[in-house]
């Protein structure tokens, strides 16, 4: 029953991005597909270390050292899990891929977008999802929602309510939105200030249309 589809899960923090990957996984195992579910940046022993190092670490790290820390990873994920899961056949979901770093390397640090979208090219081998889920929240909402907590590096950003930190996030807003917008066909943008269950019912019926197509 299974068909191979790349799925993508994009926004900024505290969007539920989450809990949407794992609702949409599981109904797509109930209804019989063979599903892998990864999460950028890990999935394997090389990224799951590049993710402590540039999430959770604590020494400075540059825009463009970051980018390509995130880059690396992404191409290990893609040679070692999400290209042999799509040959077999799968659906594969993911928790981010190649538009976050555009919109938050890009976009939000400044780097050149279109050396960016190069380098993602690079790393996948031209890799591009079905679709892409962009999980869209205003930055004030998502401060109230991140608050509470730390989080990882851009978490804690977030949850700082510095002026600066407030000012990146809202780039990063801006760069998904244009991002949507400059490729409509492969990405669905759905309002996540509503009801968890109504953004899943609005995903599933997308996923649903594409592995009817």
């Amino acid at each position: 029953m299974t068909q191979p589809l790349f799925i993508t899960f994009e926004g900024g923090e505290a969007t539920g991005k989450s809990t949407q990957v794992r609702t949409a996984s599981s109904q797509l195992r109930a209804a019989g597909h063979r599903v892998v579910t990864v999460a950028e940046p890990g999935g394997t022993e090389l990224g799951t270390r590049l993710r402590r190092l540039v999430k959770h670490g604590r020494m400075p790290i540059g825009a463009r050292a970051e980018a390509l820390l995130f880059v690396a990873a992404r191409a290990q994920l893609t040679e070692e899990v999400i290209a042999p899961a799509l040959e077999e056949g799968a659906v594969v979901v993911s928790d981010r891929f190649g538009d976050s770093t555009l919109a938050y390397q890009g976009y939000g640090r400044g780097l050149d977008v279109e050396e960016l979208r190069g380098l993602n090219e690079a790393a996948t081998g031209g890799l591009r999802p079905d679709l892409t889920v962009l999980l869209d929240l205003p930055v004030g909402v998502a401060l109230m929602r991140r608050a509470p907590r730390g989080g990882d590096r851009f978490e804690a950003g977030l949850a700082s309510a510095n002026e600066e930190d407030v000012a990146f996030h809202m780039r990063v807003r801006e760069g998904f939105l244009a991002l949507a917008a400059q490729d409509p066909d492969r990405w669905l943008v759905v309002d996540a200030t509503l009801p968890r269950g109504e953004v899943a019912r609005r995903i599933r019926e997308r996923v649903a249309a594409l592995l009817a197509g």
